[in-house]
C-alpha cells in the first residue's frame, strides 16, 4: 500500500467532527505532517495533563482510517487507562468519544479469538487495545495467549501484528516506555510498525535531548488558555501544619466548592458534579492513618473515605472508578502514589500533599489529577474554576522557594519572580479622571511573572498559579459560590446589536457515478479474485479381528473431498451487481448513469479476472461480499464528493438572551492594574455590566478608550464562544470588541500586538473581515459597519483618544 499523504484539509474536517480544542487541532496537524515523511518513525505530542490526549488519538485513528490504514494499535501502561480506552471506542459507552465516522472494531487480549475473520477483512478499521503488560511479561496467561500460535488464526497474535503492512501504534503515556523502562520499548518497536506516535504529560527527558517531540502544549498554555483549573497553593500565614489541621482545612474548602458546583449546576440546568479531596500519602500506614482521621472527625457518613492501594478490594475499585457519577457517596480518596497518571476524572477540587511542597508529588503527574474542568469549560466562578492543594508550608518557605516551585509546576514558563508592592498608586487613562489602583492579587508580598507566549504580554501570577493564604481562599470562594445564581447581563438602556452574521452554506455538487474512477474499481475487484475452497473431512469407521477374536473398531482417516459450493454463473453475478447499484438511492435513474454503472461493475469485474468468461462461477458467498463490497465504494464517493458553497447573512443579536454566563468573582475596579482573566467592572458605555481580556496594551487599553470617549456610545466585548463570528480560511474569527459611535456605524475592532500584526493567520483574518464590511454595506440592509484593526503602538500613540486612533 502507498503511506499516507498529509492533507490539511482532512484535518480540519477530523477536527470540526471530533471539535477538537485548538491545542489537539495543532497537534494533529504535526502527526499527520510526520507520519508523511517516512515510514518506521517514533515521534511524540507532549500535552499537558487535562488538554485530551485521547481525542488526539481518535483525530489520529480517523485519519489514518480515511488514508486507507486498517490496523492501528494503542499501547497502555495501567488497567485503569486500558479500561477507559476500550469505553473510548465503544459506541453505547459512558465515555465514547463522539463525531468519528469510522467504527473500529476493538480488539484486545480477550477477545481477539472472536474476531478473526474481522482481522482478515481488509475493509474494517480495527483497533487493538493492549496493555504494556501483556505484550511482555512470560509468566502470565495473557502473555501466552498473544504470543503463542492460535489454532483459528494459524499463528500467534503477536506474529499477526508483526507481519501488517499498514500497523500504526499509538503509545499513550509514552514517557513509561522510554528511559528506564527500555523492555517496555523494544516489545512495542518490534512489532515493526509504520510509526509509532507517542502521547504523554511528562515525557523522557532523554526523548525530547534526541528531537522525538514533534508538538508541545504546556501546563502553562492550558492554564493560561482557560482549558484546565487554575492551581491554588493554599497556606497559612501561622505556620500550622500539622495533618490532623490540613485535613481540617481541605475539608472545608472542599465544603466550600460542593456549595458553589451545586448551585452551578442546578442555576444552568447542567448535572450535578461533587467536588472530592484527593490526598496523596508516601506509605499504606500514612494513608491509613489519614482515611481514620477523616472518617472519625471530618466525613463520617458512611463510605465518604476511600482508601486506595495495591491491595484494595475489587469493592473499593469499583468505588473508584464511580467516583464522578452524582450518586457516588465518596467525598475523599486517599491514595498511596497509585493514581498519579491514567485517573482521569473531573471532580477533584482539592488536593493535599503529605510531602514537601517542593517534592515530586506536586508535579504534573500527580497535579494533573485535579485539573480538569467539572464542567467542561471555564465559568469565571473561582470556586469552581480552581483545584486547592493545601500546603500549610510557613509563608517565609514558600516565599523563598518561589521560583523552583514554578520551575517545577509549570516548567520553563516562569522568567522572574518579584515580590508584588501593595501601594496604591494612581494612574490617569484616557480621558476619565485619575483612580486609585488596587493590588492585582489578594496574596500580598507574593507574584510570579511570566512570558505569554499569546501576544508578548507580561501577564499576571493570577492566570497561572495563585498563593494565597487559608482564610483568603475560603472567603473568595464562599463570593463565587453566591454568585452563582447571577448572570453577565445588558445593563438598564443599553441596546442590543444585529450582527450581521455571512454563513456559507454548502451545497452538494449532484452525484454521477462518474466519481467512480476506473482504478478504484479494478482495485477493489482483484480483493474477489477467487473462492475459498472448503473441504470435507472423510472418515471411515473399520473393523477387525483382535487376537482373541473379539472385534476392534477404529477410525481410519481418508482422502478429503471438496465440498459442494453454491454458485451463480458470471452473467449472474454481473446482473445481481447491476441491480444493486442502480438500485442504490444515491444513484438516479438516467441513462447516463445505467451506462456509467456498467462501466463500474465492467472494471470491478475485469479486477476479479471474470469479464469476458461465460463459465465463470462465483459462490453465493463471494457474490454477496462483493456486492456489498461495492455498494460501499459507492456510498463512500457520493459522501466524499464536492461541495458548492453559497453565502447568506443570518442576522444575530446579541447580548444573547437569556444571559448564560454566571457572574464571575470577583470582580475588580476598571481602574485598577492589568491582569489576563480577571474580570472587570464600575464601565460607563460597556452593554454588559462586566468584561475580561487578554492582554493590558491591547484589548485592556481599548476597552478604556471606548468607555470614556465621547464619540463612542456603547461597546461590546467578543469573546470566542460569541455568535458574533467572522468566517475566514481557517474557521471562524472573533474579534475583539464591537462598538456603536454617535453618527450610528458600527465598529468591529481588532487589538492586536505588533510582534504578531503581520503573521499570516492575522493577515488572512484581517482581509476577511475586510471583505466582510464591504459585502455587509453592499446589501445596504444593516446599517453602516467598518473595520478597525489596530497595533498597540498605534493605540498607545493614540493615547486614549478614539478620534486619534481612527484616523
Amino acid at each position: 500500500m502507498s503511506w499516507v499523504e498529509y492533507e490539511p484539509q482532512q484535518v480540519e474536517a477530523i477536527a470540526a467532527r471530533l471539535d477538537l480544542r485548538d491545542a489537539n487541532r495543532r497537534a494533529l496537524h504535526k502527526v499527520t505532517e510526520h507520519l508523511a515523511e517516512g515510514d518506521g518513525r517514533e515521534f511524540i505530542c507532549d500535552l499537558a495533563t487535562g488538554v485530551g490526549k485521547t481525542y488526539l488519538a481518535a483525530g489520529v485513528l480517523e485519519y489514518l482510517a480515511e488514508a486507507g490504514v486498517r490496523n492501528v494499535v494503542m499501547i497502555v501502561p495501567l488497567d485503569v487507562i486500558y479500561e477507559k480506552t476500550i469505553q473510548n471506542f465503544t459506541p453505547g459507552s459512558r465515555k465514547y468519544i463522539e463525531g468519528t465516522t469510522w467504527e473500529p472494531v476493538v480488539v484486545t487480549a480477550e477477545n481477539f479469538k472472536q474476531h478473526v475473520d474481522d482481522m482478515n477483512d481488509p475493509t474494517k478499521l480495527k483497533l487493538f487495545i493492549f496493555k504494556v503488560q501483556t505484550l511482555l511479561k512470560p509468566s502470565e496467561d495473557m502473555r501466552r495467549k498473544i504470543h503463542d500460535e492460535n489454532e483459528s488464526m494459524g499463528e500467534a497474535l503477536y506474529a499477526h501484528l508483526q507481519g501488517l503492512d499498514d500497523l500504526v501504534v499509538l503509545a499513550d503515556e509514552h514517557h513509561v516506555y522510554s528511559g528506564d523502562a527500555e523492555k517496555y520499548g523494544t516489545t512495542i518497536r518490534e512489532l515493526h510498525a509504520r510509526a509509532i506516535v507517542g502521547l504523554t504529560a511528562t515525557p523522557n527527558k532523554a526523548d525530547v535531548k534526541s528531537g522525538k517531540v514533534v508538538f508541545r502544549y504546556t501546563l502553562a498554555e492550558a492554564i493560561a488558555d482557560g482549558l484546565v483549573k487554575i492551581p491554588v497553593v493554599v497556606y497559612r500565614e501561622d505556620g500550622t501544619k500539622d495533618t490532623r489541621s490540613q485535613l481540617a482545612d481541605a475539608c472545608h474548602l472542599r465544603d466550600v466548592k460542593e456549595s458553589a458546583w451545586r448551585s452551578y449546576a442546578q442555576t444552568l440546568g447542567k448535572v450535578t458534579v461533587v467536588p472530592v479531596l484527593f490526598v496523596v500519602c508516601e506509605e499504606i500506614k500514612k494513608a491509613e492513618r489519614v482515611a481514620e482521621t477523616l472518617r472519625s472527625e471530618f466525613l463520617t457518613e458512611p463510605d465518604q473515605v476511600l482508601l486506595i492501594t495495591g491491595g484494595s478490594s475489587d469493592k473499593a475499585l469499583r468505588a473508584l472508578k464511580a467516583v464522578e457519577d452524582p450518586t457516588s457517596p465518596v467525598r475523599a480518596v486517599v491514595s498511596v502514589d497509585k493514581l498519579k497518571e491514567g485517573w482521569d476524572v473531573r471532580n477533584i477540587g482539592v488536593i493535599v500533599s503529605f510531602r514537601p511542597l517542593l517534592s515530586a508529588t506536586l508535579t504534573e503527574q500527580v497535579l494533573g489529577r485535579g485539573l480538569r474542568l467539572p464542567f467542561g469549560e471555564r465559568t469565571s466562578i473561582e470556586a469552581i474554576d480552581t483545584v486547592d492543594i493545601v500546603a500549610h508550608e510557613s509563608y517565609r518557605q514558600l516565599l523563598a522557594s518561589k521560583r523552583a516551585l514554578l520551575e517545577q509546576v509549570l516548567e520553563e514558563r516562569a522568567t522572574a519572580a518579584t515580590e508584588l508592592s501593595t501601594t496604591p498608586t494612581v494612574e490617569k487613562s484616557g480621558e476619565g479622571p485619575a483612580r486609585p489602583l488596587a493590588p492585582v492579587a489578594t496574596q500580598p508580598g507574593l507574584t510570579f511573572v511570566f512570558d505569554n507566549t499569546h501576544g508578548g504580554e507580561v501577564i499576571d501570577p493570577s492566570v497561572l498559579l495563585m498563593v494565597q493564604e487559608y482564610d483568603t481562599t475560603v472567603e473568595r470562594q464562599e463570593m463565587g459560590a453566591a454568585a452563582t445564581v447571577q448572570f453577565v447581563s445588558p445593563v438598564n438602556g443599553a441596546p442590543r446589536i444585529n450582527f450581521p452574521r455571512l454563513e456559507r452554506q454548502a451545497i452538494p455538487t449532484k452525484f454521477s457515478l462518474r466519481l467512480v474512477t476506473e482504478q478504484q474499481a479494478r482495485d477493489l475487484g482483484r480483493k474477489y479474485l477467487s473462492d475459498e475452497s472448503v473441504y470435507m473431512k472423510r472418515v471411515a469407521l473399520d473393523a477387525e479381528r483382535g487376537i482373541g477374536g473379539e472385534v476392534v473398531v477404529g477410525e481410519r482417516f481418508l482422502e478429503e473431498e471438496k465440498a459442494y459450493i453454491e454458485t451463480l454463473s458470471w452473467s449472474t453475478v454481473k446482473k445481481q451487481l447491476e441491480d444493486r447499484v442502480l438500485g442504490l438511492s444515491v444513484v438516479n435513474s438516467t441513462l447516463t448513469e445505467f451506462q456509467a454503472a456498467g462501466d463500474v461493475i465492467g472494471w470491478f469485474l475485469d479486477g476479479a479476472g471474470v469479464v469476458g468468461d461465460e463459465r465463470a462461477q462465483w459462490s453465493v458467498k463471494r457474490t454477496a461480499l462483493a456486492t456489498r463490497a461495492i455498494e460501499t465504494m459507492i456510498i463512500k464517493a457520493y459522501e466524499l464528493r464536492a461541495t458548492t458553497p453559497t453565502w447568506e447573512f443570518n442576522v444575530i443579536e446579541v447580548p444573547v438572551l437569556p444571559p448564560s454566563r454566571p457572574m464571575p468573582s470577583p470582580i475588580l475596579s476598571k481602574w485598577v492594574d492589568f491582569a489576563k482573566g480577571v474580570w472587570y467592572g464600575e464601565w460607563q458605555k460597556n452593554i454588559e455590566n462586566v468584561s475580561s481580556f487578554d492582554a493590558r496594551t491591547t484589548e485592556f487599553a481599548l476597552a478604556r478608550m471606548l468607555d470614556s470617549s465621547s464619540q463612542v456610545k456603547w461597546w461590546l466585548r467578543v469573546y470566542t464562544n460569541s455568535p458574533t463570528w467572522i468566517e475566514w480560511e481557517g474557521g471562524r474569527y472573533f474579534a475583539d470588541f464591537i462598538a456603536i459611535d454617535t453618527d450610528g456605524v458600527h465598529w468591529v475592532i481588532e487589538g492586536k500586538a505588533d510582534d504578531d500584526a503581520n503573521d499570516a493567520n492575522v493577515v488572512a483574518k484581517r482581509k476577511a473581515a475586510e471583505e466582510w464590511v464591504e459585502k455587509v454595506n453592499d446589501v445596504g440592509a444593516y446599517g453602516q459597519w467598518r473595520y478597525l484593526f489596530a497595533t498597540e503602538s498605534a493605540i498607545k500613540t493614540a493615547n486614549g483618544r478614539w478620534l486619534d486612533l481612527i484616523k
